[in-house]
């Protein structure tokens, strides 16, 4: 029998009253403002995301402050709580910057000296949902440090240089920016709408906001310029780095709700098309090979969400196993996803391909997911050093 000690130290996995009630609210919201019609039309407008809904969700319910504590404008939850709005999103493939705005940049504000007054100005403000950031490092960026610098900062702090695959970017007030500067590795706040800077040209002083053309049309990615833009530095070498490589810890842990989020709408969608979809005078859901695949991806449903679970749990505990935690969700979560939402689209059969159906939203999301904040194979190669699992040899 477990000693108190020992049940103290272990995960919790279960959902809390309070996380409870607040992933209701969250669906109810989402049900009402997000269903598959109004995502799959917002994904036609090319529009960054939708800022009444981001209002609502981010300023009017006080989701963008979760992570930010109460004495700096905030609401003092934990990564938990954080999780279960990012399952909810996920569900919905709603199109705002949660992730990018709530998640990556207030991670990486956390990691400056809040006692700063600019650092906890730009907190408060993200906390408020009143200003949009976003962390100037491609989506693809994987957690284990901070990646290599491609802007460099003037004497002055003046920006130059170009970062690729940013997503948040298009839409956003600030950007957070990695940069190399004369005394090494910093991070540094740009904001767009400063005098000087503009995201429509490229001329000297100002910053281009690029958009790329992306999978997941929910999720808009960009291509910065900087041209000698002026910057706030925010964090010198040794925080900087600490401060980058906890936004892309973060991120990528709490990715995995989403990921289970996105998992959990396309079995459910599917089980309910088998159930209503009749061939041969039955339901399709009734054919012994759909119900194997259905249970098969239940199972791994079930096993998805107890790693999301103990990565949110360790990101709120702040546990050294960490890195442990988010390095199985990634490799486990991101296969999930892919799978529930190629299994919806050949289920769900010729509708499953069309634009009408949100179904290939989720699969672009799913596949987009996949490759941000590092790759399953990437997780898996990180985790095999952390548990000390060397590669075969020969």
């Amino acid at each position: 029998m477990s000693t108190p000690d020992k049940l103290s130290s272990e995960a919790d996995l279960l959902y809390s009253e309070a996380e409870d009630d607040l992933r209701a609210a969250v669906r109810s919201l989402l049900a009402d403002r997000c269903p598959p019609a109004a995502v799959l039309a917002e994904a036609e407008s090319r529009r960054p995301y939708d800022p009444a809904l981001w209002r609502s969700l981010a300023v009017e319910m006080g989701t963008a402050g979760l992570l930010v504590p109460d004495k700096l404008g905030g609401q003092g939850a934990t990564a938990r709580e954080a999780a279960v709005v990012l399952e909810e999103l996920g569900r919905s493939v709603a199109p705002v910057p949660y992730l990018t705005s709530a998640v990556l940049a207030v991670s990486a504000l956390l990691g400056c000296d809040t006692d700063e007054e600019q650092v906890a100005r730009l907190l408060g403000g993200l906390a408020e949902g009143s200003v949009v950031g976003a962390l100037a490092l491609p989506l693809s960026s994987a957690p284990g440090g901070a990646p290599t610098a491609t802007v460099t900062a003037g004497a002055d702090g003046a920006l130059s240089g170009r970062v690729g695959g940013v997503a948040g970017a298009v839409g956003a007030d600030v950007l957070l920016v990695p940069a190399e500067g004369p005394d090494g590795y910093g991070l540094y706040a740009v904001d767009i709408d400063a005098p000087g800077v503009t995201g429509v040209t490229g001329d000297t002083g100002e910053v281009t906001v690029e958009p790329l053309t992306a999978l997941d049309l929910t999720r808009p990615l960009a291509a910065l310029h900087f041209a000698q833009v002026p910057a706030r530095r925010l964090a010198g070498p040794d925080r900087a780095r600490a401060a980058v490589g906890r936004a892309l810890m973060a991120g990528a842990g709490l990715l995995a709700s989403e990921q289970l989020g996105l998992a959990e709408w396309c079995l459910a969608e599917t089980v309910r098309h088998t159930k209503e979809r009749h061939q041969f005078g039955r339901p399709i859901g009734s054919f012994q090979a759909l119900k194997h695949r259905m249970a098969r991806l239940w199972l791994e449903l079930v096993s998805a969400r107890a790693a999301a679970r103990h990565a949110a749990d360790a990101l709120a505990a702040d546990s050294p196993e960490v890195p442990i935690t988010v390095a199985v969700a990634q490799s486990y979560c991101a296969r999930v996803a892919v799978h529930a939402a190629e299994e919806c689209v050949q289920l769900h059969g010729g509708i499953g391909m069309t634009w009408e159906h949100p179904a290939h939203l989720y699969l672009k999301r799913a596949k987009s997911d996949e490759i941000a904040l590092g790759t399953p194979g990437r997780h898996r190669e990180a985790l095999a050093g952390l548990v000390d699992l060397p590669a075969p040899v020969g």
